[in-house]
């Protein structure tokens, strides 16, 4: 027995544990760009806005699929621009979330949401040689031949 009604147990854990904040291993301002994740997201907004221009150059004979292929470039586009101010302007260091997996989480949602953009355009360009109107006796296209052309380019 321990002198003083001491025990030899230690002491239990402190129920607050610390939690360092998540440290930043992006760089902020124009080494973004040097990067790999900076040169993604310039690529992004780069083929966002050839994406966006060719669709939108288009007839859009499906407003349905190449709606969402319009809104996935545009937001895309938008959300790119931000995320790359963020790093830019050095918000980065003021904002406590961990930009490691916000980075990974970004471009991972970018990707899937790109890749189904590319599918829907891609069934759209695949509708090339059926007629506009499946009754009518007239023999025009879905997509004449410039808008295919064009529509494979968006889709690429």
């Amino acid at each position: 027995m321990l002198p003083g009604g001491a025990s030899s147990m230690p002491p239990p854990p402190n129920p607050a544990a610390y939690f360092p904040p998540p440290r930043v291993t992006l760089p902020s301002g124009l080494e973004i760009l040097r990067t790999y994740s900076g040169a993604v997201i310039f690529l992004e907004i780069l083929f966002g806005t050839i994406v966006w221009i060719l669709v939108a150059a288009t007839g859009v004979p499906l407003p349905l699929l190449q709606g969402w292929v319009m809104f996935v470039a545009v937001t895309a586009w938008f959300l790119s621009i931000v995320f790359l101010c963020v790093f830019l302007f050095g918000y980065a260091n003021r904002i406590a979330v961990n930009w490691n997996q916000t980075d990974f989480l970004f471009h991972g949602a970018t990707f899937v949401f790109y890749f189904g953009a590319f599918l829907l355009q891609a069934a759209t360009t695949s509708l090339h040689h059926f007629p506009r109107g499946f009754n009518s006796t007239t023999q025009e296209k879905i997509l004449g031949d410039h808008e295919y052309n064009i529509s494979i380019a968006a889709s690429v």
